[in-house]
């Protein structure tokens, strides 16, 4: 019998990369088709979606009463200079004449956030939840 003389190199295995590519192939393939036919059956639905004109509501929106903090940290409301006591007054007589009104704060963008809570606090004592802060 005759051995095949060892030598001190062993044979690496060969890795056949051809069945590989076939099986990410066909992976890919249905992927594509399955993709396909999602995408037309989304398409197939018909909806019939509200229109705005449809919607639209005659109810009168009330005038929100406006109250602006200028960067100096003064109280506007209305375009008149008033300071919290004045403002809140202004609030409750809005509210009063009004129940459903709405309150704004215009705050401007070069004040702290701690600037503004010191004024939307207090707002929101005499208002409730009818107090918000206008953004851009």
């Amino acid at each position: 019998m005759r051995f095949k003389a060892q030598s001190g190199k062993r044979d690496l295995p060969e890795v056949n990369l051809v069945p590989m590519m076939d099986v990410l192939m066909t992976i890919l393939v249905f992927f594509i088709i399955i993709s396909m036919t999602a995408q037309f059956n989304e398409q197939a639905v018909d909806v019939k979606l509200p229109s705005t004109a449809a919607g639209a509501s005659d109810v009168d929106q009330p005038e929100p009463l406006i109250v602006e903090l200028d960067p100096q940290q003064q109280l506007f409301v209305e375009g008149e200079l008033v300071d919290q006591a004045a403002m809140a007054q202004r609030i409750q007589q809005y509210l009063a004449e009004d129940p459903e009104g709405v309150i704004v704060l215009k705050a401007d963008y070069q004040l702290s956030y701690q600037q503004i809570v010191d004024v939307l606090g207090p707002m929101r004592d005499v208002g409730g939840s009818q107090v918000s802060l206008a953004i851009e």
